[in-house]
Formats: structure tokens, C-alpha cells, sequence
């Protein structure tokens, strides 16, 4: 039998192997989309990105018979550890073959790594945290995912139990149709209703010519809003500057709701539209044209993945996020959007849970973190 050896990443050539491996392997896929090829480099640390500012990574390569057959980024987050008062570390960016053996030495690397440097327990998959892309596919294989939702074969589940990570939380996408708004549940519409008259909110779109201010207050409303729901580490003024330089770029003010309540903004909501299938037509690649192709006639993109409804603390409860949505039904239904997904949704979120049931959305994917205790 051939051996296997893990190699920590540190070359040039190295980082290129890392980095292309998913091609390798998930290529002849039908559902998998490419990762945008600049942002990976990013977000596995081999450019600079601000939420290493404040943790490490490093990440590993298995190989065998000379040829790369797995991946994996062992992460130490700061301020998760801090906030927590625990001594978790992450693991992200998984991929391998299907091999229990090639698996293993992979957690293996890692876990090691990670106890290393004091950490008792291992969670993932984050790609590299909760802010970003994270859980494992473990329902839903039969379509593609949504913009900035991993994918990835339904083996990679049967590995990660057979090394001995726990379920840890389930994370939920719901998808819903258009024409499911005009069988709204009556209740809910009360609930805007009542809302709207007992509080006079101010409703509006994002302000594009102040579209860098406002992408900046959406996500420290994000922060305010996120504060108690599970696992949540607050965004950094360094990442909230940078990717509110990205988001611009790719944000539909149509796509967009804010709440203000004597001029201060309360909450927000706000989609993105699905870029997934011209991603994979450009291959991941943004230059030298592929960002042109994947902006152009944007009003062609059908389909939106309504990323976050957020409400500062003291007016959740209140059914805001229900009024953001329903701002949204005008300019959603304009633009011929005809669906959409509502992730993620943490299945220990309850209320937001039952909200979308209620309004007819279906539980289309399901995503996992796992725990496992450093032995």
C-alpha cells in the first residue's frame, strides 16, 4: 500500500497545490461552483486579510504517490477564544478524497497543530469563521448552492463522523417562491401591521450615493443584532472596512431594506443576488474579464439568496424583520426575481425558524458544524 504524508504548507508551489486541489477533485461535479480564485487566497491566509489580524492559520496538504489527495486549514481565532472564555480551535477548507485513511491524517495534522497551541476541542467546518462561509452539506445535493454557501460531495460526511466529530449545530437554508407571497399567512401581515403603526418606522432602500456609509452601518447593525445567537464573533473595524469594499461591488440596492426610527437605523435586510452560476462560467477567474461577465445585465440574475434580516436588540420581538421583508416585495417582484433562499438559519434560531415555515418556505439544504475533544 502507498504512504501517505502530510506536509505543512509553505511554499509557493505548495500554495498553488492547496488552492487547486477542489478543481481536481470536484470538476466533473454538475453542482459545484468554483471559488472565487482571489478571495481563496484571501481567506486561506496567503493574502492578506484583516480577520487574521487577530488569529493564525496554517494549512496542510496530504500526499500520496507524489500526487495531492486532501486539504485542511487548522485556524486559532482570537477573539472567539476571548469572547467565549474557551480554548476552541477551527478547522476549514477540508477537502479530500474519498479515503477514511487520507482523512485522518488531515484531523490529525490538525488537531495537533491546534493542541499546539493550547486548544482542547476542534469545530468546523469554517471557512475561516462564523462571518464567512461555513458547515459541512449534509442534505440537498440534488442543485447547486446559493452565493457564499459551500458545497461539497456527500462523502465528506461519512469521513468527518468516522474520525469521531459530534454534531455540534445544524444550520438550515430555506428556498421559496415568488407566488408563495400572495398566499401570505394573514397573521404574519398583522404583525407588519401592528409593527409599522406602533413604532412609525421610516422604511427605505439602501442610498447608493452613500453606498460605502451604508454598507458600513449594515454591518454593524450585524454585530449589534448577532450578539446572543450562537457562535457569533462580532466583526473587526478592519473587516467590516474591507468587506464593505467588496460587498459594494456586488450589492442591488433593490435587494435591500433599512429601518429608521427618528433618523438612527434599527434594522436591516438585505440579498444578495445568486452570482453562483456565472461563477462557474468564469471559472473563478475575475480578470481579465470575468468581472465584467459576472456584473453585466445583472437584471438577468433571477434568483436571490436573502443573506441577513437584522434588528438591534431592543426592537427584536417586535416583527421589524417581517417589515424589511415586506419593503422588499415591491422591488423584488420589479426586478422579475422568481426565487429565493433564505440562509443560513441556525436551528437553535427558533423564532426565525418558525417565521419562515409559517410564511410557506421549505427547508431545502442542511449544513453541520461539528466538535471534537483533542485527544
Amino acid at each position: 500500500m502507498s504512504s501517505i504524508t502530510v506536509t505543512c504548507v509553505e511554499t509557493r508551489h505548495q500554495k498553488k497545490q492547496f488552492l487547486s486541489l477542489p478543481w481536481q477533485l470536484h470538476r466533473e461535479d454538475p453542482n459545484w461552483i468554483p471559488p472565487l480564485r482571489m478571495n481563496q487566497k484571501e481567506m486561506v491566509g496567503y493574502k492578506h486579510h484583516p480577520f487574521y489580524d487577530d488569529a493564525e492559520i496554517q494549512t496542510f496538504l496530504t500526499m500520496r504517490d507524489g500526487g495531492v489527495c486532501g486539504r485542511i486549514g487548522a485556524i486559532v481565532n482570537h477573539a472567539h477564544n476571548r469572547r467565549y472564555k474557551d480554548e476552541t480551535g477551527f478547522f476549514g477548507f477540508f477537502e479530500s478524497v474519498d479515503d477514511q485513511e487520507v482523512a485522518d491524517s488531515l484531523f490529525d495534522a490538525a488537531g495537533q497543530w491546534l493542541k499546539d497551541r493550547g486548544m482542547t476541542t476542534i469545530r468546523g467546518p469554517m471557512n475561516p469563521s462564523f462571518n464567512y462561509e461555513i458547515g459541512l452539506l449534509i442534505e440537498g445535493f440534488d442543485s447547486p448552492p446559493t452565493f457564499m454557501m459551500t458545497y461539497n460531495p456527500p462523502f465528506y460526511e461519512k469521513l468527518i463522523d468516522n474520525y469521531g466529530f459530534e454534531k455540534e449545530q445544524d444550520l438550515f437554508a430555506f428556498w421559496g417562491h415568488i407566488d408563495m407571497l400572495e398566499t401570505q399567512d394573514t397573521k404574519l401581515q398583522f404583525i407588519v401591521d401592528e409593527a409599522t403603526r406602533r413604532f412609525n418606522f421610516d422604511l427605505r432602500r439602501m442610498n447608493i450615493s452613500k453606498l460605502d456609509e451604508e454598507v458600513r452601518t449594515f454591518l454593524r447593525i450585524y454585530n449589534d443584532a448577532n450578539g446572543n445567537h450562537w457562535g457569533f464573533v462580532p466583526l473587526s473595524e478592519s473587516e467590516i472596512k474591507h468587506m464593505s469594499k467588496s460587498m459594494r461591488f456586488l450589492m442591488a440596492p433593490e435587494m435591500t431594506a433599512l429601518a429608521e426610527v427618528d433618523g438612527r437605523v434599527v434594522g436591516v435586510a438585505f440579498g444578495m443576488l445568486d452570482f453562483n452560476p456565472r461563477i462557474k462560467q468564469i471559472d473563478g477567474r475575475l480578470f481579465p474579464f470575468g468581472f465584467l461577465k459576472l456584473m453585466m445585465n445583472r437584471k438577468a440574475i433571477k434568483r436571490v439568496r436573502l443573506i441577513a434580516t437584522h434588528v438591534v436588540p431592543e426592537y427584536q420581538r417586535w416583527g421589524l424583520g417581517l417589515v424589511l421583508l415586506s419593503r422588499l416585495v415591491p422591488d423584488v417582484k420589479a426586478w422579475g426575481i422568481e426565487e429565493g433562499e433564505f440562509s443560513w438559519v441556525a436551528e437553535s434560531n427558533h423564532l426565525s425558524r418558525a417565521s419562515l415555515e409559517r410564511g410557506g418556505a421549505k427547508r431545502d439544504k442542511t449544513y453541520r458544524i461539528y466538535d471534537y475533544k483533542i485527544k
